[in-house]
């Protein structure tokens, strides 16, 4: 009897034991607060709030300064009608989506290259990821210069480069892509690495008996088993590249006239020099819903050709 008593004594002892110890794993740490927080409250300060203050004066007709009235929906249904507007919107679709596709194509053979058996590899992974460390408006300059001045001496033969290919209204936008390409492959290739070191070798020594060339073993091992890290470059590269800014500041400045004007530059010149920071605040804000959805999309699309080994 005395046993069986010390018996339970020792089992409740031990299930407080549990439950103390569940409800300290469960209590962080109190430097925990003291770190979290300071950095919760600058990004609500210096994100969140300005954030809301652009969506409460999206409903107003607020130009920058002076006195300003609610006029509603009027600012959203007017983009609708802004041509400019919609001009925008269209460059930076067409601009994302062929810069999106030639940045994971040229990436991914690069990285395809740098994961081979190749001398100094580690090397030439350094060289491919500056363009990602040098600031943009920087290089930008740089090949502003590129384009309007060495190219047309270099291909003064070619009718399209003989001149400044960035005054040319119809192909300006190309030596936009040229640049945002060149630097976004540099984190691309990176991401690529990373999934490609992931596979084990023992699938292509697999498939290399069984007689699969390296084409049919980039199709059926590769592509499938890298789904995850493709996903996670199409997201970034186009959500990015919708956002362009720098790249177009640096080349041409949104011209000649409107041709290469973005919706972050228009929304950048029209909200805090054009008088428009109401109209423009929603702009933003529509914006931010277009990129969201675009990228929930993306995501849903994407995932569901992801393979797991």
């Amino acid at each position: 009897m005395t046993e069986a008593v010390r018996a339970s004594s020792t089992g409740g002892d031990a299930k407080k034991r549990a439950a103390r110890t569940r409800t300290e794993t469960r209590r962080a740490p109190s430097a925990y607060y003291w770190m979290v927080w300071p950095a919760v409250i600058a990004f609500a300060f210096f994100h969140t709030l300005p954030v809301v203050v652009g969506i409460f004066f999206s409903f107003t007709n607020y130009p920058g300064y002076g006195d300003w009235n609610f006029v509603g929906l009027s600012n959203y249904l007017n983009l609708f009608k802004d041509d400019r507007v919609l001009h925008a919107y269209g460059f930076s679709f067409l601009f994302a989506i062929v810069a999106t596709i030639l940045t994971n194509v040229i990436s991914l053979a690069i990285a395809l290259g740098l994961n081979a058996k190749i001398k100094a590899r580690n090397f030439w992974r350094g060289v491919y990821f500056v363009p990602y460390v040098l600031a943009i408006l920087v290089i930008g300059y740089v090949f502003q210069f590129f384009f309007s001045n060495s190219l047309p001496k270099i291909l003064a033969g070619v009718p399209l480069f003989a001149d400044n290919i960035l005054t040319n209204e119809t192909w300006a936008w190309t030596a936009i892509v040229g640049l945002a390409v060149w630097q976004a492959c540099a984190f691309s290739i990176i991401i690529y690495l990373s999934g490609l070191q992931t596979i084990p070798a023992e699938l292509y020594e697999a498939a290399s008996i069984d007689g699969a060339k390296p084409a049919r073993q980039f199709w059926s091992i590769t592509f499938p088993l890298i789904g995850a890290f493709f996903t996670i470059n199409i997201v970034l590269s186009l959500r990015g590249f919708l956002q362009v800014f720098e790249q177009i500041v640096a080349l041409t400045n949104g011209g000649p006239g409107t041709a290469t004007e973005s919706v972050t530059l228009l929304i950048f010149r029209g909200g805090f020099s054009g008088g428009e920071f109401a109209y423009q605040s929603a702009n933003a804000v529509i914006f931010f819903i277009v990129i969201t959805i675009v990228s929930l999309l993306q995501f849903r699309v994407l995932q569901r050709r992801e393979a797991d080994f």
